[in-house]
């Protein structure tokens, strides 16, 4: 699986890493195409998920002096790039139906816009812009009489979120393109002298190490479930009074428990200061600054909490013209010529761009943000301090399509789904509050510590904002 090594290549100095990593590594399934898209979809998820299992690997070793063996598959990672197509809750399919109004729409001058609509509060803003009610011929209507780059910026300023479609070269130009061209595809920083910490007690690689959740949607949460999967606790913090879609919760929230907890009451911002004090990790994919206005920015947690590893997500980087900016994978996909691409190569039921099948900068973001979480955590076990763990979906954006396309003449006739013995073997069964739920296992295969979730999905809030007892 030569293409998937190369991929991985691109991430182990992150880690300060080197090729005698891979010794101890095999990643079978085949290669790109897995499914109908140019991008190397199978390639870089296997990689992403098999520099988890290095890092997972690399604790392992410090709590017990010996490394594991590290396993992937390429196939069954690429299915979990949209792990929440697969779930069914007491035998019926659970449906992840996006908003109708949500979709791209053609604009003037042959060019296209995307609406991101499935949250109220951005299908309001949209909509107030556009100055139509919540139908989609109505929306197609009143798109059609407006510039794509003046819509993408009145949605921006009435706090939506959406994009101009683009081609790849004329991305490459936009100055937001170039800054993000500066960065690395992830950056592990250290923010704060402490102590080297030792590892908690437990028998699993993240026994006993404490992790706050405060992301949303796909990638920060798939970060969290994805070191829940190796024994850390994982307590997710949102607010009744935001939006979500609760599908999602049960495609991420396997490990977790969850509470609320509302930053804009002073009690709730000291109890999230409190849980901060005894966490190791802490994780959040708001808008650079936003948590920072509340007492929360990496600095004031590295104060609070010497030693812990902050993981930061962001849509576009903390550097650039859009730093600031809303975003979601499929706004990335738009801005930066994916959907043009692979509305050339794979035509949808509709003219225009198109969406890969998969939700890839998402899950790989997470797969990726869990890689340098437990890097950090290590640096911190052999030499102390507090570390910064930043990325952002554009940069994972631009190393998905960085890895090149699969060659044209290899995309005829490639299957658009798994095969049902494939998803029998990969799906495993959780007994959740709402009832039986079929959904993916974990990718990775451990020689020692085989991941697993030792909790099951929840509805949002379901807990008290308190640590569960650590081992003794």
């Amino acid at each position: 699986m030569q293409p998937a090594m190369n991929a991985l290549r691109t991430i182990l100095p992150i880690a300060g890493w080197g090729d005698e990593r891979l010794r101890s590594l095999d990643i079978s399934g085949g290669t790109d195409p897995i499914l109908p898209t140019p991008f190397r979809v199978g390639e870089t998820s296997a990689a992403a998920l098999a520099a988890v299992g290095l890092a997972v690997s690399d604790l392992w070793a410090l709590r017990t002096g010996r490394p594991q063996e590290v396993a992937v598959d390429a196939r069954q990672a690429t299915a979990s790039l949209r792990s929440g197509h697969y779930m069914k809750m007491n035998g019926a399919s659970v449906s992840t139906e996006r908003n109708a109004v949500m979709g791209v729409y053609p604009a003037q001058n042959g060019r296209w816009s995307y609406l991101h609509c499935n949250f109220p509060n951005h299908r309001a803003a949209a909509l107030s812009v556009l100055g139509v009610p919540e139908d989609r011929e109505a929306v197609r209507r009143a798109v059609a009489k407006w510039d794509a780059l003046a819509l993408e910026e009145a949605i921006i300023a009435a706090n939506g979120a959406g994009g101009m479609v683009r081609a790849m070269d004329e991305w490459a130009k936009h100055p937001h393109a170039a800054a993000i061209a500066s960065l690395p595809l992830m950056e592990i920083i250290k923010i704060g002298d402490s102590a080297p910490e030792k590892l908690p007690d437990g028998d699993r690689p993240l026994a006993g190490t404490r992790v706050l959740d405060l992301t949303r949607v796909l990638a920060g949460p798939t970060c969290a479930r994805t070191l829940a999967e190796h024994g850390a606790d994982v307590l997710k913090i949102t607010a009744a009074h935001l939006p979500n879609l609760g599908y999602q919760e049960y495609d991420t929230g396997h490990g977790k428990l969850s509470a609320h907890l509302d930053l804009r009451e002073p009690r709730d911002v000291e109890t999230l200061r409190d849980l901060v004090r005894e966490a190791d990790v802490f994780s959040q994919g708001y808008r650079p600054g936003t948590l920072g206005n509340r007492g929360f920015s990496p600095e004031a947690l590295a104060r609070l909490r010497p030693g812990i590893v902050v993981v930061s997500l962001s849509a576009f980087g903390h550097v650039g013209p859009w730093a600031s900016r809303r975003g979601f994978d499929t706004v990335v996909q738009t801005v930066s010529g994916i959907t043009s691409r692979q509305g050339e190569l794979f035509p949808g039921s509709a003219p225009g761009p198109q969406f890969y099948p998969v939700s890839a900068i998402d899950y790989l973001t997470g797969y990726l943000m869990a890689f340098g979480a437990m890097v950090a955590l290590a640096r911190r076990t052999r030499e102390g301090g507090s570390w910064l763990v930043r990325i952002s979906l554009a940069q994972t954006g631009r190393w998905l399509v960085g890895r090149g396309e699969v060659p044209e003449a290899q995309l005829k006739d490639v299957p658009s789904e798994f095969t049902p013995a494939e998803l029998e073997r990969w799906t495993i069964a959780s007994e959740t509050p709402a009832g039986r739920l079929h959904h993916l296992g974990p990718v990775l295969r451990l020689s020692e510590t085989p991941p697993r979730w030792s909790r099951p999905s929840v509805p949002l809030g379901y807990h008290a904002p308190v640590w569960p007892a650590r081992a003794k």
